[in-house]
């Protein structure tokens, strides 16, 4: 699901304390000539609240084994995000489908300054001050997949000097 992410990495949940929180339940019909047939969908995002998140889509005709399925899909899709001192390293955008998020870093005692979906994600990596915004389509399922586009984006200092192979302090100061 990661693989177009070069810098995520994958977490095995095991010796985790994931925190699930549920971003939305969607009441789904399919109609057939017996009638109309209900069902659920429901679109959980999981974390450590330190560095760890993944996110899963469950279906099912009733709402709370759509949702124990959505937090087994959720553990499936772990990935550790680069935090520094509760924020975030740099300012990045994200998008999926016609959603778009900015995230911004903030200073300590900002707090999380985003809404909705994006908010939920935030929250579950551990992220405590960041401001966003949240353009185009608000479909929960596109919003947060655009939040975690944003995320996995992101790089911390170290990875970035690795990459270049120059020292920390020369990422710095040039």
């Amino acid at each position: 699901m990661y693989q177009k992410y070069k810098n995520a990495e994958l977490v095995k949940p095991s010796g985790l304390e994931l925190k699930d929180r549920l971003v939305g339940v969607q009441r789904v019909t399919k109609v057939t000539k017996g009638g109309r047939a209900f069902g659920f969908s429901a679109i959980v995002v999981v974390g450590d609240e330190t560095n760890v998140v993944g996110q899963g889509l469950g279906k099912s005709k009733d709402v709370a084994t759509a949702i124990a399925k959505a937090v087994e899909d959720a553990k499936k899709n772990l990935v550790r995000i680069p935090i520094l001192n509760g924020t975030i390293p740099h300012e990045q955008k994200g998008k999926y489908g016609g959603a778009r998020v900015n995230i911004i870093p903030a200073a300590p005692g900002t707090g999380v300054i985003a809404g909705g979906a994006v908010r939920v994600v935030l929250e579950a990596v551990g992220v405590h001050d960041v401001l966003s915004k949240s353009q185009g389509s608000s479909n929960p399922h596109n919003v947060v997949k655009a939040t975690f586009d944003a995320l996995l984006q992101l790089r911390d200092a170290k990875s970035v000097a690795k990459e270049r192979g120059i020292s920390l302090e020369k990422v710095f100061n040039g």
